[in-house]
């Protein structure tokens, strides 16, 4: 299995920002069945306001993870123009959660704290959102290899990523998965193709996990959260989806709400019009049986991830044309 991914995303360039003395605007450690069924409601619905220039009905711009910093009245998606149109943090992370050296969380309260203001104030986006930087069933303090223990990581995950977002001013109620192999410590590949010694150790045991147990603790989360409040979501993309859950029947999450992050570029006159590049014939790319035209195509991170820096940060399109 690949345990790099081709173009490594946010994690990466997150360790190259603290490799050149950066800040990491880290949060306090708390802050405020099966997975391909239908999900529940949003909250988020596509505003009554006049649209924001440059994007096209039902999206909106937004930002996610390190800080950018916004300016206007309403706030203004900065470089490209339009409406700031909401905002994605991580609530919580596998290793951060753990205690893990390397573990790290990706937040910005002035952020967050804009998006809700459009939201609430004048009716533009949806507000805050929230993910979580998952751990596959590798990094598991009780790995015994069984689809049961795997499921219940994935729980225990989730409880946690609830009671952080619950302490959060969430308004976007889709709490993100995120599941990728993003190539720092203290596992590469979070757990989901290796084995560890232990999940802060970084030596890895066994080189392989079965697809069954990885979408044991994707489901384990999913019925979690659900169950508590969110609609399930995931951010990944198509190449570190199939490396992680192949392409048979353990990868398929038709009816699962998604975020991806591929392809992208660095070029912000290209910000997209719907779910292609502006001037181009480059278009988001879902999975696991999600596609462009499916209602759970949520949201785009079309540049800032991959390792590839705009030198700006990590920026979004999100589609709210779908009220469910």
């Amino acid at each position: 299995m690949q345990l790099l991914p081709k173009r490594m995303h946010r994690a990466l360039a997150l360790a190259a920002t603290l490799a050149m003395g950066g800040s990491l605007a880290v949060a306090a450690a708390s802050p405020a069945a099966n997975a391909d069924v239908g999900t529940a409601t949003h909250a988020a619905t596509a505003a009554s306001v006049a649209l924001p220039a440059g994007d096209s009905p039902g999206f909106w711009y937004g930002t996610d993870s390190l800080p950018i910093t916004i300016t206007g009245t309403p706030y203004q998606e900065p470089r490209i123009g339009g409406r700031y149109g909401g905002y994605i943090g991580m609530t919580g992370s596998w290793s951060y959660w753990l205690g893990c050296r390397g573990g790290f969380l990706a937040w910005s309260a002035a952020n967050a704290a804009e998006a809700n203001a459009n939201y609430t104030k004048y009716g533009v986006g949806v507000g805050l959102g929230v993910y979580w930087f998952m751990g596959g069933p590798g990094v598991d303090p009780h790995y015994n290899g069984s689809t049961t223990e795997a499921y219940a990581w994935g729980q225990r995950q989730a409880a946690q990523a609830v009671a952080d977002a619950n302490k959060l001013p969430v308004k976007y109620r889709v709490l993100f998965m995120d599941v990728e192999l993003p190539g720092v410590a203290p596992a590469h590949d979070n757990g989901w193709n290796a084995v560890y010694t232990s999940p802060c150790s970084g030596v890895v045991k066994t080189g392989y996990i079965p697809a069954s147990v990885d979408r044991a603790d994707f489901n384990g989360f999913f019925d979690y959260e659900k169950a508590h409040g969110y609609t399930p979501g995931v951010y990944s993309e198509p190449g570190i989806w199939a490396s992680i859950f192949g392409t048979g029947v353990y990868s398929m999450i038709g009816n699962t709400d998604e975020w991806t992050y591929e392809p992208e570029t660095t070029k912000f006159s290209e910000a997209p019009v719907g779910w292609c590049l502006r001037g181009t014939s480059t278009c988001a790319s879902f999975f696991g049986g999600v596609t462009r035209s499916s209602p759970h195509a949520l949201m785009w991170q079309w540049s800032g991830g991959g390792g590839v820096s705009n030198g700006v940060g990590d920026f979004d399109q999100i589609d709210t044309s779908v009220v469910r």
